[in-house]
């Protein structure tokens, strides 16, 4: 099941609204995580947006509420900007809400992404067979690793890169891990510990989905690779 809400908008069309949070990571002292606000909301909305298009959307608006204080409201919107310009051809705009009559002693904000898909989107699960290739693309980080390991992060254009590929499906990998994603796409099998052979962490947090799992046919495969490049991790299924 997608972290995702879709709603009929009349017969052609859904809205699909997708959301994160983020909590005691920011420029306040009580916060577990120290990093500027513009990362903040680059992440948040990473999460957001990569659920609402790999459902299949074509984003167009962000809603922000925001707990940190008026004068974190111009780096959060640095932060969604910067993520809407590694999509490079989606148009979204942004508005939202800022806390001002109380101050937190922890920062918090709110994410959530609206976008458009055709009605007749397919959101059944899929079925595994001998034909069907598994890849990770990106590595699962979490906390303080988003900093210091930011080479490892996959990119938003990368991302939707893949996306556009009518045979791929995608689904980004949260704080339940790689394994908890794939045992969502999958009806006829169930993917464990020990008949799944990877070269990433399939049981790790993936924070603010710094990698996605992509499922496709073993024909394109040269194809995700070329465009995911290093980032690329392939996953094998022994069941």
């Amino acid at each position: 099941m997608r972290d995702i809400l879709a709603i009929p908008l009349n017969e052609e069309e859904n809205i699909v609204i997708s959301s994160d949070n983020s909590g005691s990571i920011g420029m306040k002292v009580g916060d577990a995580v120290q990093v500027s606000y513009k990362t903040v909301a680059y992440y948040s909305f990473r999460v957001a947006v990569m659920e609402c298009i790999s459902a299949g959307a074509e984003p167009f608006a962000v809603v922000v509420q925001n707990f940190c204080g008026e004068e974190a409201w111009e780096d959060l919107l640095q932060g969604m900007e910067q993520g809407i310009r590694e999509l490079e051809t989606v148009k979204i705009k942004i508005t939202g809400s800022t806390e001002s009559n109380f101050s937190l002693n922890q920062s918090a904000v709110g994410i959530s992404v609206l976008g458009k898909t055709k009605a007749s989107e397919n959101t059944e699960k899929l079925m595994y067979n001998a034909q069907t290739r598994i890849a990770v693309i990106g590595s699962p980080l979490v906390g303080q690793e988003v900093v210091e390991k930011e080479e490892q992060i996959v990119p938003l254009s990368v991302f939707a890169r893949i996306c556009d590929l009518e045979e791929v499906v995608t689904i980004p990998v949260g704080s339940k891990g790689i394994l908890h994603e794939l045992n969502t796409l999958f009806e006829n099998v169930t993917f464990t510990e020990k008949n799944v052979d990877a070269t990433v962490e399939v049981l790790k947090s993936s924070g603010p989905s710094t990698c996605f799992v992509a499922v496709f046919p073993k024909e394109i495969m040269h194809k995700l690779i070329s465009i995911s490049g290093r980032y690329f991790h392939e996953i094998n299924y022994s069941g």
